[in-house]
């Protein structure tokens, strides 16, 4: 495999840096965009100290059987110049389509070759983008099948039962002032003291995923873990039923949101140590088989 710098440019001009990993061998290759969950995320999936690390995974395995992939730096991280706690949950889904384009335009892709993976806000960025002409395969990992904020209320009171007794009501409160920011005003406000990208939840909750996954005639897998409690398993199901093309649904055992299996009760309390477990191992041959099956023309893995 190979890494490039690729430099995204965005429907205004800004330019999001991005890294290109090609497999060996000659092109051009079928590909895939790569696209995290919500939050100030690097090309890596990772947040600071809070490493998920998917990034670098998948491109490996997708790459040993000679697919491509993109990822990028969204703005104001890393290397991608912008503000970040003004920046949209559209401008997200818009910064997504120009990473598409910019991976169709490259000589070494094959155009009729290119899918989309999406995990958690990215999972919901992929539904919108599957119905756009060029995209052939569409990977939604955690992603939801409702409006934003039935989600939201959804995770709210999934987080609070893995919580101790005395913490669940400052959870929902906390849920609840988020919803209130669905009211038209500025981009960034102060909640609890601390700045927050209202813009973003407020796109973010006023957004229904069901349109979009009904517009999508191209194969999807869909992957939610049992033990995720910030998007319900039960919306596979949705998935199966709203999405045209040929759909894969799985429900995995074991598997949180954050693409770890863990053995304890479902409870944010614990996704520091499940960052500190590689993603599921199991998880990452499922998608990558399941898209050399989808984007190659030979449909079988290399040795």
């Amino acid at each position: 495999m190979q890494n490039f710098d690729l430099t995204i440019i965005a429907s205004d001009g800004t330019p999001l840096a991005g890294t290109l990993s090609v497999p060996d061998g000659a092109g051009p290759h079928p590909a895939v965009l790569l696209l995290y969950g919500s939050g100030r995320l690097d090309r890596d999936g990772n947040a600071g100290r809070l490493k998920q690390n998917l990034g670098p995974v998948l491109a490996e395995s997708l790459a040993r059987q000679g697919i491509a992939s993109l990822r990028y730096d969204r703005r104001g991280v890393g290397a991608s110049p912008g503000d970040w706690l003004a920046t949209g949950f559209a401008d997200n889904r818009e910064d997504a389509a120009a990473a598409l384009d910019a991976l169709a335009a490259r000589p070494d892709i094959r155009r009729d070759g290119i899918g989309v993976v999406g995990h958690s806000e990215g999972a919901l960025h992929a539904m919108a983008l599957g119905s756009r002409p060029g995209v052939a395969a569409v990977v939604l990992l955690a992603g939801f099948a409702r409006s934003g904020e039935d989600a939201l209320r959804w995770q709210a009171d999934a987080v609070a039962r893995g919580l101790p007794a005395p913490l669940r009501p400052l959870a929902r409160l906390a849920v609840r002032r988020v919803i209130r920011l669905k009211s038209p005003g500025p981009d960034v406000v102060r909640v609890a003291g601390k700045p927050v990208n209202a813009r973003w939840t407020r796109e973010m909750l006023g957004h229904d995923t069901r349109s979009d996954l009904a517009r999508i005639r191209v194969p999807v897998l869909a992957v939610t873990g049992e033990k995720d409690i910030q998007v319900d398993p039960d919306d596979l199901q949705r998935i199966h039923a709203l999405a045209q093309g040929a759909t894969e649904v799985r429900r995995v055992p074991g598997l949180t949101h954050l693409l770890r299996r863990d053995p304890g009760r479902p409870s944010i309390l614990f996704y520091p140590r499940q960052l500190r477990r590689p993603v599921d191992d199991e998880l990452v041959r499922t998608t990558t088989s399941w898209l050399v099956r989808t984007l190659t023309p030979e449909g079988t893995e290399q040795g």
